[in-house]
C-alpha cells in the first residue's frame, strides 16, 4: 500500500487534494443546469461538459494547491491538517513540484481549448488568480480581505459563470446568481481561516483572521451568510431567477440555515463546515428541482 501511494500518479491526485473538487464542480453544475433549464447538457454538449470537469476539477486544483504548497510549506509543516501532504512528508521535492505545476497548468489551458475560448480566459484568469493568491510579492493571502474575495470570486462567480459558458454565452450569466453566489462563497471561506490560525500565526501569515480574529471573523462570516439568504428571499419574491414557488420554503429554512451557520462556525473544524455545506445542500437541490419544473 505504501509503495502504491508513493507512486507519481498517486502523488499527483494527493497534491490536487480531491476533497476540494466539488467545490468548483458544484457550482459550475448549478451553472450548467441554469443555463439548460436541465439536470444534464444536451447529448453535443455532453463531451465538452466531460473536459470541463476534468479542467475544473484535478487540472485546476492540481495547479492552484501546487504553487499554493511550494509557498506554504513552512507553515504546513506546521499544521496538523497538512501533515500528509506530499512536499511535507518528503514524498515529492519542491523542484519536481515545480515542475508538476508547469504541466498541469499548460493541460489546464490546452483542454480548456476544447471547451471554447472564453473558457480559455476564465481558466487563464483562475491561474492567474491562484498565482497570486500564493505567490510573492502580492501573495493575497496575507493581504486580509483580499484573500476572502480571491476565493469568494473563484468558488462563487467564476465556477458557475464556466458551467453556464459551457452552453451559452458567459455574457448572459445572470449577475444575481454571480451575486448570491459571492456571498455564500465569501461566508464559507471565512472560518477556513480560522481554522489555520495557528500555523498562519507561527509562519507570520497575516490571513483575514489572524489580522482580525476569530471573534470578528465570525461574525463577518453570519453577515455575508444572513445577506446571502436575504437576497435569494428577495430574488424569490420578485420572482427574478428563483422561482417564486420557493418563498415559502425559504422563509421556513432561512432561520435554520442562518443558526446553522452561526453554531457550526464559531469553533469551525474541517469536519463542522462540511456538516454546514450538507446542510446547505437541501435547499440548493431545492432550488434546482424549482428551476427546472
Amino acid at each position: 500500500m505504501t509503495a502504491v501511494l508513493e507512486r507519481p500518479t498517486a502523488l499527483l491526485v494527493a497534491v490536487s487534494r480531491p476533497w476540494f473538487w466539488p467545490v468548483s464542480w458544484v457550482p459550475a453544475y448549478l451553472g450548467t443546469v441554469l443555463a439548460g433549464h436541465a439536470w444534464l447538457p444536451d447529448r453535443e454538449d455532453a463531451p465538452r461538459a466531460l473536459v470541463a470537469l476534468l479542467v475544473l476539477g484535478p487540472l485546476i486544483w492540481g495547479a492552484v494547491l501546487a504553487q499554493n504548497d511550494l509557498q506554504d510549506l513552512r507553515s504546513d509543516r506546521d499544521n496538523p491538517r497538512k501533515a500528509t501532504a506530499p512536499l511535507v512528508t518528503g514524498a515529492v521535492s519542491a523542484r519536481r513540484l515545480r515542475v508538476w505545476y508547469r504541466w498541469i497548468a499548460l493541460t489546464a489551458v490546452a483542454a480548456a481549448l476544447y471547451v471554447g475560448p472564453l473558457f480559455v480566459l476564465g481558466v487563464a484568469g483562475v491561474l492567474l488568480l491562484g498565482w497570486a493568491y500564493s505567490v510573492p510579492p502580492l501573495r493575497l493571502k496575507t493581504r486580509p480581505g483580499w484573500d476572502v474575495a480571491v476565493n469568494a470570486l473563484v468558488v462563487g462567480v467564476v465556477s458557475p459563470a464556466a458551467g453556464w459558458a459551457i452552453t451559452r454565452p458567459p455574457w448572459e450569466f445572470p449577475w444575481q446568481f454571480g451575486l448570491i453566489g459571492l456571498l455564500f462563497a465569501a461566508a464559507l471561506y471565512v472560518p477556513t481561516t480560522v481554522t489555520d490560525l495557528a500555523a498562519d500565526t507561527g509562519a507570520g501569515d497575516t490571513t483575514f483572521a489572524v489580522r482580525f480574529g476569530p471573534r470578528f471573523a465570525h461574525r463577518l462570516g453570519v453577515a455575508l451568510w444572513g445577506s446571502a439568504l436575504a437576497f435569494s428571499v428577495l430574488c424569490a419574491w420578485l420572482d427574478v431567477l428563483v422561482p417564486r414557488s420557493t418563498l415559502v420554503p425559504q422563509l421556513l429554512m432561512t432561520p435554520v440555515l442562518l443558526a446553522g451557520y452561526a453554531i457550526l462556525t464559531r469553533r469551525p473544524t474541517i469536519t463542522r463546515l462540511a456538516v454546514l455545506s450538507v446542510l446547505f445542500g437541501i435547499p440548493t437541490i431545492g432550488f434546482a428541482l424549482a428551476y427546472i419544473g
